[in-house]
């Protein structure tokens, strides 16, 4: 059941709420947790069936915020709420409310958010993209025990990892650490079948992509040994390598859905390392709502300290360009004959010379 709602308030917003539960048949008010997803009109489907889908597992009142920021003078100043409540079927297993805000009360969307969380209940905010550079201090993270953003969303997505670090409190989080989860679940397993020391690591992922950073920091942190961040086409994480006192242990997925463990001394087997969706690193995310102290651990490792230098492995248009220069390199028939007799002629001319004067020629 879907009510639209033109130029409202929270109170009418409220009372809609509580005429579709009526209507529906579904009085009470099971919910779990309230999630506040703040995105931009162009984002706001995809954020929503992944919220939507989460809720089979969390059932959850979703308020989706929308800013509508507007172009025209009279855009900016004139303010509005326009509200579209969900129920039921239409809603997963929650409810949902969809806000867009107009002109000034986008400035206030804190305001608007207060009168609609659910009593006594954690709050969640989650921003899929533009996260701001202070989450905490954001006037909708400061409602919130847990604030998810998503580092892989941003422009420079390693470098965004430097300010999450300044920036950190107890309760922040992002997807791009949620995404390594079976990465660092099976890697600590495999680590637990071998008695060793670990000597050196190598982390292996494409270009740009924050979540082979954050594991390569959580191994240096964790193990206290260098590790090598070196690239590869992708897609995602790609490799981990590990040396040890008792030879390599070795986890490489190439397709981006199964994986390969390779351990000194036993069969090599394969594993299912498959690349996960919103929907799933959400209702992961929505499991526990204390802080995580591992992820805070990692994140202030440092990007800057990882060895990002001999490692990386030219992609397919470096090696192009490689042999590119390499042929531009070799002399042509044409030139060779042509640069032959100036080298003969120098060649004679220091034969004849003394040594020394050759030597400073």
């Amino acid at each position: 059941m879907k009510i639209d709602l033109t130029d409202t308030t929270a109170g009418e917003i409220n009372k809609a709420l509580v005429k579709g539960r009526r209507a529906i048949g579904t009085p009470a008010v099971g919910m779990v947790l309230t999630l506040v997803i703040v995105t931009d009109e162009e984002n706001a489907y995809d954020a929503l069936k992944a919220a939507n889908d989460a809720s089979r597992e969390h059932p959850s009142r979703t308020l989706v915020v929308v800013k509508r920021v507007s172009r025209t003078p009279r855009g900016r100043t004139s303010s509005r709420l326009d509200a579209e409540v969900r129920v039921g079927a239409d809603a997963g297993t929650g409810e949902t409310i969809v806000l867009r805000l107009y002109g000034e009360v986008v400035d206030h969307a804190d305001s608007v958010v207060l009168p609609l969380l659910l009593p006594d209940a954690p709050v969640v905010v989650w921003w899929p993209v533009n996260a701001p550079p202070d989450p905490a201090r954001d006037p909708l993270g400061a409602l919130a025990q847990r604030r998810v953003t998503d580092t892989y969303a941003a422009e420079q997505p390693v470098r965004e990892l430097t300010s999450r670090a300044e920036a950190y409190t107890p309760g922040d989080t992002d997807l791009s650490w949620t995404r390594i989860t079976p990465w660092r679940s099976m890697l600590a397993a495999a680590l637990d079948q071998v008695d060793c020391a670990v000597r050196a690591v190598e982390v292996e992922g494409e270009e740009s992509n924050p979540s082979c950073e954050l594991l390569a920091m959580w191994l240096a942190d964790r193990l206290d040994v260098p590790v090598k961040r070196s690239l590869s086409a992708g897609p995602g994480l790609t490799a981990v390598r590990m040396e040890t006192s008792r030879g390599p242990v070795v986890l490489d997925r190439a397709d981006g859905s199964l994986a390969t463990l390779s351990i000194e001394g036993q069969p090599a087997r394969a594993v299912a390392l498959k690349r996960r969706d919103t929907a799933e690193l959400i209702a992961e995310e929505l499991r526990r709502l204390d802080p995580d102290d591992t992820y805070a651990s990692a994140l202030r490792y440092g990007v800057e300290r990882l060895d990002t230098g001999s490692a990386s492995r030219p992609g397919p248009e470096s090696g192009e360009q490689s042999a590119a220069a390499g042929a531009a390199a070799v002399p042509q028939p044409e030139e060779e004959a042509a640069k032959a007799p100036a080298k003969t002629a120098t060649t004679r001319k220091a034969r004849k010379a003394p040594a020394k004067k050759a030597t400073a020629e």
